[in-house]
């Protein structure tokens, strides 16, 4: 990955994080109440993930910056878990401050990582992480967890670049999952839109006649 990538993916996230928190002005303590699209989940627990997600990428950029392979989360699945179970029953106010203040620490973040931070790596819940790939990965974060939310954002509304980009990614990802010469994605998923082909391999659309995805 060359900078130009990271300097497309820093203001390709920018523009989400901003049109994420336009889209909060409004929230009332109801809507925050209410159940988003993933199961057992409010729109209160799907804002503190997005909250803390920004937070974790400040840890393992600083912890990079510092020459350290760092953790994403103190105390990994378990204490994510109970930090967004902690923040999901706040008012609508204090979710989207929390939303605004973690993602303007995670921009600056960004403007003081030096070559060493981004050149580091960094231990994510899913494995190790090189730290210029961070940025697209809070891009895609946002991106798929706002339509989670369930408040008249869905998938029909990613960013066509995000859409390109995550389909390439996803794509090989299903791939390298597949017996040799069984690697091309079903007909059924290759005639779907860019955007709803994506979603499908996020497990966030239901296709008739195709089975999930099972990578997300």
């Amino acid at each position: 990955m060359d900078l130009r990538e990271l300097d497309r993916d820093v203001a390709g996230c920018a523009n989400s994080h901003q049109r994420l928190l336009e889209s909060l002005d409004s929230l009332t303590d109801e809507q925050a109440r209410q159940s988003s699209k993933l199961p057992e989940w409010s729109v209160g627990h799907v804002l503190t993930h997005i909250a803390r997600n920004a937070d974790s990428h400040v840890r393992m950029l600083q912890g990079a910056e510092r020459g350290e392979v760092t953790a994403q989360y103190v105390g990994g699945a378990h204490g994510r878990n109970a930090d967004i179970e902690a923040g999901a029953g706040r008012s609508a106010g204090e979710l989207v401050a929390d939303v605004r203040s973690s993602i303007y620490q995670l921009e600056a973040t960004w403007v003081t990582t030096t070559a060493q931070g981004w050149q580091g790596r960094g231990a994510s819940l899913v494995g190790d992480v090189a730290m210029l790939d961070l940025v697209f990965r809070r891009w895609r974060e946002v991106e798929i967890h706002r339509a989670d939310l369930g408040l008249g954002y869905g998938i029909a509304d990613w960013p066509a670049e995000y859409v390109r980009i995550d389909l390439t990614r996803m794509t090989a990802q299903w791939a390298s999952r597949k017996p040799m010469g069984l690697t091309n994605l079903p007909a059924s998923a290759l005639a779907l839109p860019p955007a709803q082909r994506l979603g499908w391999l996020w497990g966030r659309l239901d296709v008739v006649g195709l089975e999930p995805a099972g990578i997300s």
